[in-house]
């Protein structure tokens, strides 16, 4: 019996014991896809306590920490921060089978040297040893990226954003790592929902018709790109395609403003030539779109009136997607206009479809032109890394893949690609054990660091990167 968190944690054979260890482990992290703050790695922030670095924000335990039964007042309430780590701690034996389980405990040992499980009765001692560790200039944010072996970070950034922090990021010279900031225009989209017409009031005080609008958007745009942005990313609840015309989107944009309801179709139909457009825009200046797609958000009414949106009450939908994925590429295709594209998709049973459309769109002498990006939120896991990974080999290249993103917003988030790296060491050290592969370890080792880092470096041609 392996010892928990050993050495080989998740490496079942030599071969992927010889994969990890060679040729992953000391591989550094391309972070192309994170919901960092960029003004706490500008200002490099230093945390209080392990609450404010560890609990805030994170979703993903709050649902855990309300499935156990902790009370909102621990989690997200007004509770003393010390009072919410021992909620926490409580709940963590209960995660066995979750990724947090490992998440937890990869965090306490990589970073605060903690070998003994988190629980009620280790609270306490936790709690004091990591809140003392904290308070050193190792563990400021922008310590903790160097510490991490972090050469690349991608935020997600507001096209209204200043993006005055990465601004003074790139001019310090003593930065970490090369930080730059991703387009994600979800707000521009949403023209059914409550924060659209704050949004165009945010992104010009001068719009007054839908091509305003775009041309509001694409002088943002070019703002981005002037900073070093080459990568946009898209929140989808369903990837639209619906026909439409300009006048009929300018028509429908008018009637948003105007505060008048749009019927479903008319959305949909907005929001396809809104993305076209923007999908244009970013081919014709080199960048790489992302569309996450399958999102259910704020399910709990309730709950999102007393908390807002990402408070942990999303989850996957189903829904069709084959036809408008396939019509909405192709529609950019038709013209040349279609750029290197990341698909993520939030429901595994969508697998099969990422896996084969992006076949269709392959070319151009771009290796690996439109991918289909890591497991996902609810994918992020064991299972759903390997199902990711098998659907990709199976109908298309993992040696082209661009591999893991930590899609956190916190800062002690990067062991998720260790996480990776193992599950990934794991599956081809398995193909080679059962001779699916050969055992040609600089073939299947090259592979392993191409996923790990360099495919995702070639990828997005990040200046400076």
């Amino acid at each position: 019996m392996k010892r928990f968190m050993g050495e080989d944690f998740l490496l079942e054979s030599d071969s992927a014991e010889i994969l990890y260890h060679q040729f992953a482990k000391n591989m550094p992290i391309y972070d192309y896809h994170c919901h960092l703050n960029p003004d706490e790695i500008a200002e490099d922030k230093q945390f209080q306590n392990l609450t404010e670095i560890w609990l805030t924000g994170d979703h993903y335990k709050w649902r855990a920490m309300r499935a156990n039964g902790i009370r909102e007042d621990w989690i997200t309430g007004g509770a003393d921060d010390r009072e919410k780590f021992r909620a926490w701690a409580v709940t963590v034996p209960n995660c066995a089978g979750n990724p947090l389980y490992h998440w937890t405990h990869l965090e306490l040992k990589r970073y605060f040297d903690v070998d003994v499980l988190l629980n009620e009765k280790t609270a306490d001692d936790i709690w004091e040893h990591c809140n003392v560790l904290l308070q050193r200039k190792e563990f400021s944010a922008q310590s903790l990226i160097k510490r991490s072996n972090v050469r690349v970070i991608v935020t997600t950034d507001d096209p209204a954003d200043s993006l005055q922090s990465h601004k003074a990021i790139k001019e310090n010279p003593a930065a970490p790592a090369a930080v730059f900031p991703a387009f994600r225009p979800d707000k521009a989209l949403e023209i059914g929902k409550e924060l659209f017409i704050p949004f165009v009031k945010d992104l010009s005080g001068e719009i007054k018709t839908y091509t305003d609008f775009l041309d509001a958007l694409e002088q943002r745009v070019h703002v981005f790109h002037r900073a070093g942005c080459r990568i946009s990313d898209h929140g989808l609840e369903e990837l639209p395609f619906e026909a439409c015309t300009l006048q009929k989107a300018a028509h429908i944009f008018r009637r948003a403003l105007n505060g008048e309801p749009l019927t479903v179709q008319e959305e949909k139909q907005y929001k396809t030539f809104t993305l076209l457009f923007l999908g244009r825009l970013y081919a014709s200046l080199g960048w790489t779109m992302q569309l996450h797609i399958g999102a259910l958000r704020n399910n709990n009414s309730r709950m999102f009136s007393l908390l807002g949106a990402d408070a942990g009450y999303d989850s996957m939908k189903d829904f069709q997607l084959a036809q408008p994925l396939n019509g909405f590429l192709n529609e950019l295709d038709k013209t040349g206009s279609l750029p290197k594209t990341i698909l993520y998709n939030l429901n595994p049973a969508h697998n099969p479809v990422l896996a084969s459309t992006i076949g269709n769109f392959q070319g151009e002498g771009i290796r690996g032109k439109i991918q289909f990006g890591a497991g996902w939120w609810f994918n992020d896991q064991k299972d759903g890394m390997i199902k990711q990974m098998a659907d990709l080999a199976g109908m298309g290249f993992l040696s082209h893949f661009t591999g893991m993103v930590t899609d956190s917003r916190s800062f002690l988030s990067y062991t998720r690609h260790e996480y990776f790296r193992r599950i990934l060491c794991n599956m081809m050290g398995g193909w080679i054990e059962k001779g699916e592969m050969p055992g040609d370890y600089e073939l299947a080792g090259k592979i392993v660091q191409d996923i790990c880092y360099h495919n995702a470096s070639a990828y997005f041609g990040l200046e400076g990167a």
